[in-house]
């Protein structure tokens, strides 16, 4: 290990029992009444990685990837099962807040007892006390019990014995959230001075805009592994384009699941002729018309061909109106609209825009809007769609026939991602 890496990690791994059904009572236990079954969970598999001097790297990944357990094993809280873990220089860990507190001992005796524990000496800490007194805004509060603290006063004063043993190397996991906005500023703010006085600082967090802010580096793990690191930015936004898939295909299974029925591909043109759909119920002031022609279904088409209410943007979306001839007319007009969750129509279209004339329908029949890249911003949205005649007469006019949602990898605000550069002179 040079001089100049501050934590290094060699082909470490560490796994976990997962009890099937494990015994909850000395009973069951003694009379084997559960099964002891169990499966092994690797938390952290064969994972190897270096950490300068100085350097501020971000940990990110889904919940149970191994984050916050490759953290404890560089603090010693857990031992690897196989691997080496080196760490040069001293170590504040904000991951375990008040471990070690004792809830009989006021605020001031518990900084005594913490700040040892990070390796501090009873001078050091003499020197430092006031300053983390007044860091954590106890005041008065300081000479009571811990147990009489609120949950906030309790972490408060935890994080800032942390924050005030000036480490060489700084773990956090998950607690930039501590207090209200000001206290985060203020732990934000001291965070920054410690990159500046060239610290060590590793995170595990899923604020994404934090990491970009602050992290030189950004290691992706999945499973245990490291699936790829680099420069926050290139990495933030393989990570987020990941998520947002995953997003997506859950939203889609819940969808599915609701509606409980086979999915229909988009190349599958029949329409039951005998039997028209249940009619969804709308109200007066959301749907309106003649009913000389009637729409008997509306729905978004994926790029799979999968009937959704959610989007990935950027993929083929396809508005599908299955109708209902009861009387013929001279001409007829399909249109669909996408309104904001506020009700707000952002975009309307219909077939006389697009210079199609429709003179005949047959008595049953499907009319598709079809939208190639869909480059709506991330959002709830909801979807109308129309049928008038040749003089805009309301046939079937369904204002609010559906939500739906968008997930979109563009971080831009509004309601449409439109391609751009910028330009700096």
């Amino acid at each position: 290990m040079t001089d100049q890496i501050a934590i290094s990690i060699e082909n470490v791994s560490k796994s976990f029992k997962i009890f099937h059904d494990k015994p909850l009572t000395l009973k069951e236990k003694l009379l084997n009444l559960r099964s002891n079954e169990y499966s092994m969970f690797n938390a952290v598999n064969d994972l190897s990685l270096e950490i300068k001097k100085g350097e501020t790297v971000a940990l990110i990944g889904h919940n149970g990837c191994g984050k916050s357990t490759l953290l404890k094993l560089i603090t010693k809280i857990l031992y690897p099962d196989q691997g080496k873990i080196k760490v040069n220089g001293r170590i504040s860990s904000l991951i375990e807040l008040g471990a070690g507190f004792h809830p009989d001992f006021t605020g001031r005796e518990n900084i005594y007892t913490n700040a040892s524990i990070f390796g501090l000496s009873r001078n050091e800490i003499n020197e430092k006390i006031e300053g983390i007194i007044q860091f954590s805004e106890l005041g008065e509060f300081i000479d009571n019990p811990v147990r009489t603290y609120s949950s906030g006063m309790y972490m408060r004063l935890a994080f800032s014995v942390a924050i005030n043993v000036d480490p060489e190397i700084l773990l956090i996991d998950e607690i930039l959230s501590v207090g209200d906005a000001n206290f985060q500023k203020k732990c934000f703010d001291k965070i920054a001075s410690f990159k500046n006085q060239g610290a060590t600082i590793v995170i595990v967090t899923h604020d994404l805009g934090t990491v970009e802010k602050i992290c030189d580096r950004v290691v992706w793990m999945d499973k245990g592994k490291i699936v790829t690191q680099g420069a926050a930015d290139r990495v933030v936004d393989l990570y987020t384009q990941h998520m947002n898939k995953l997003l997506v295909e859950q939203k889609q299974r819940e969808f599915d699941n609701q509606n409980n029925e086979d999915l229909k591909n988009v190349d599958d043109r029949s329409i039951e002729k005998s039997i028209d759909p249940v009619p969804q119920v709308f109200q007066d002031d959301i749907r309106w018309g003649t009913k000389e022609v009637e729409i008997l279904e509306a729905k978004i088409i994926n790029s799979k061909g999968k009937i959704t209410n959610v989007i990935h943007a950027g993929e083929q979306i396809t508005i599908e109106i299955n109708y209902k001839l009861n009387s013929e007319q001279e001409e007829y007009i399909f249109g669909m609209g996408f309104y904001s969750s506020e009700k707000v129509l952002i975009y309307g279209n219909n077939t006389e825009i697009g210079k199609i004339k429709i003179k005949e329908l047959n008595p049953y029949g499907t009319v598709r809007f079809v939208i190639p890249e869909c480059n709506l911003l991330s959002g709830n949205y909801k979807l109308n769609v129309a049928v008038v005649d040749g003089n805009h007469r309301a046939l079937d006019f369904i204002k609010f026939y559906m939500d739906f949602s968008v997930v979109s990898d563009d971080r831009a605000v509004g309601f449409y991602s439109m391609k751009h550069y910028w330009e700096v002179e």
